[in-house]
């Protein structure tokens, strides 16, 4: 059994005291639900820690199951009414196709070592840069739900499922599941979908734009559609580059300037984290989504000497949403082959 140095005890309760003022409450040390006003905060820190939530939407939202939360005309709105004959009839601004959410439990619980206090507790500003450790790491693991979550299991396994697929129905999951149309993949589990000379699909080029084909044609116009491409792709790409022109030392360096891609299939194409690796994603940034419940945050960080070790409980409810399911279509990663 452990105990905190004197150093690491100021340190440990230097973390306390932060918590507690962060959240306006009086002991940190006790289960304590966030106020909304204090989550959207604390989920705004989040979001700035990786780029990516920065630029979709996180939206705090008071019940855990309702009607999706933005507006977005499905489709162009703007006519006449002869009134004469007929009572004029305003567009929806929602989607009314499908156009519900659900969240679900989902805890982020991580521990630190006495020993590791210890040793940090040295450097400056020891409870700042946990914190913001903390708050990486959920904002990382929301993203790999994002891509990778296909269920909701009440006892989840990191073991069985690494890559947090039974925590949550992510965006992909979501679009099999309400949008089978517009996730292209081979009829025949065999037989792959070849991108390279001599495949189904040339290039990259070709790829992007026949996913974009099963977008619907209301929101194929409309500027703001991105392509997010699987790192192994880009790879694949970039490999195919420097094999034609890398020999030149200039024509190298422009490739490494640019990043090899700037646009794919006529779209601004991105690499994103944890994205399957040969997948094709074409929507906006916009249309994704992550909702989380504003008055179900809760937290505890204990002081565990059976375990020589600090716990910190964060839990909160929180789901996936794609906005506008139009605007949403896919090449699935395991069909996909580069020649």
């Amino acid at each position: 059994m452990g105990a905190l140095s004197k150093r690491a005890a100021a340190e440990y309760l230097q973390l306390q005291d932060d918590l507690a003022e962060a959240y306006s409450i009086d002991d940190a040390t006790r289960t304590f639900a966030v106020e909304p006003t204090h989550a959207q905060e604390l989920n705004d820190q989040i979001t700035e820690r990786v780029d990516f939530l920065g630029r979709i939407n996180v939206i705090g939202v008071t019940e855990i199951k309702g009607e999706k939360v933005l507006l977005g005309l499905n489709g162009p709105a703007t006519g006449r009414t002869d009134t004469d004959e007929n009572d004029r009839v305003p567009r929806d601004l929602l989607d009314l196709k499908n156009n519900m959410y659900e969240l679900f439990s989902t805890e982020t619980d991580v521990s630190l070592k006495f020993a590791t206090i210890d040793a940090w507790a040295k450097f400056p500003e020891f409870a700042r840069k946990y914190l913001e450790a903390v708050q990486k790491r959920i904002a990382l693991d929301r993203i790999l739900i994002g891509w990778n979550g296909v269920k909701v299991e009440k006892q989840t396994n990191r073991n069985l499922y690494p890559l947090l697929q039974d925590v949550n129905k992510g965006w992909l999951q979501q679009a099999r599941e309400l949008i089978p149309e517009q996730v292209l993949k081979p009829t025949d589990p065999a037989v792959k979908i070849k991108i390279g000379k001599g495949g189904d699909y040339e290039n990259l080029d070709a790829a992007v734009h026949d996913v974009k084909q099963m977008i619907d044609p209301v929101f194929r116009d409309e500027g703001d559609l991105i392509a997010i491409i699987g790192s192994d792709l880009l790879a694949h790409d970039k490999g195919k580059l420097y094999a034609a022109q890398g020999q030149t030392p200039t024509e190298k360096e422009r490739i490494e300037n640019a990043q090899v891609i700037e646009t794919y299939g006529g779209l601004p194409s991105f690499l994103v984290p944890f994205f399957p690796a040969k997948g094709i994603l074409v929507t906006s940034w916009d249309n994704l989504s992550i909702y989380f419940q504003d008055s179900s945050w809760r937290r505890h960080l204990l002081e565990n000497p059976k375990r020589s070790r600090v716990e910190d409980y964060n839990g909160r409810n929180e789901g996936y949403v794609i906005e506008q399911l139009g605007k949403f279509a896919y090449l699935e990663s395991d069909g996909v082959e580069t020649v």
